[in-house]
């Protein structure tokens, strides 16, 4: 079966021209994946697909992706980070959330975990609002710190973000951040730097990810979007807007939830 397969140049010189040909020849390539940056489904036999490869300190992970989403091209990584992707793409993990596509996390050892982002509007009284939920790939911990343990919550609520315990209103507005929306995709979230200063990225996507139509009016009517952030394992990747909000409703319950109203930057 053809393949619409990109393989990029800095991909094909690590692969080899052999295993690169394979590949487009469909001989050892995947029809269906999950796109290591959006983490929805994909297929190659009918969509532009990416080929990303992954290089750790000893060993690579191959992964796919929409061409729309992320170009073809190898991305270096952590060998900590290079485990969760094999993981998640055998099988033995939490998805595709395993494998590296998002930014940095304030105050921790950026080795322990990766950011998943998930967009949808959520309803709250008689509105609907745009939301960002965000939710590391594993537990998170502060530089340095022994033992078991996730730290994710803590460090956010020390960046401004504020315990939800119930999802009825809007969480509180936070100074100084914001959520850039450039050409309808979601580009960063940024955060404030030090006195003074510009602000700084503290989430930026890989390739810019797309929204809808619909999330976008709704930001652009409220001029924010609601970032909601829990710890691993809490949310999961819910594939329809009400099984996000029941997520979101659990996990507030639970008290593993935190969050805070940002304005729209760009368009």
């Amino acid at each position: 079966m053809s393949l619409m397969l990109d393989v990029s140049d800095d991909v094909r010189a690590e692969l080899g021209d052999e295993e690169a040909d394979r590949l487009l020849a469909g001989e050892n390539a995947p029809r269906t994946y999950d796109c290591t940056s959006c983490q929805s489904p994909g297929d190659s036999s009918r969509q532009r697909t990416s080929t990303v490869l992954f290089v750790g300190d000893e060993t690579a992970v191959l992964a796919f992706a929409h061409a729309d989403c992320f170009p073809s091209q190898v991305v270096p990584v952590s060998e900590e980070q290079l485990k969760g992707a094999v993981r998640s793409i055998t099988g033995g993990g939490a998805g595709a959330e395993g494998v590296p596509a998002a930014g940095d996390i304030p105050g921790a050892d950026p080795r322990q975990a990766v950011l998943s982002v998930t967009c949808g509007q959520v309803l709250l009284g008689d509105d609907l609002y745009p939301a960002m939920v965000v939710e590391p790939s594993a537990p998170v911990v502060r530089p340095g710190a022994e033992g078991p343990g996730d730290d994710f919550l803590p460090l956010l609520i020390e960046h401004g973000f504020m315990p939800v315990m119930e999802m009825n209103k809007p969480p509180s507005e936070m100074p100084g951040w914001s959520v850039l929306v450039v050409n309808g995709r979601l580009h960063s979230v940024l955060q404030p730097g030090l006195v003074g200063g510009p602000t700084v990225s503290w989430w930026e996507a890989h390739q810019p990810l797309p929204v809808t139509d619909e999330w976008r009016a709704a930001a652009r009517k409220h001029n924010s979007v609601l970032v909601y952030a829990a710890p691993a394992g809490s949310i999961g990747r819910q594939p329809r807007e009400d099984l996000l909000r029941t997520a979101l409703d659990g996990a507030a319950s639970r008290g593993l939830l935190v969050g805070g109203s940002m304005p729209l930057s760009g368009t």
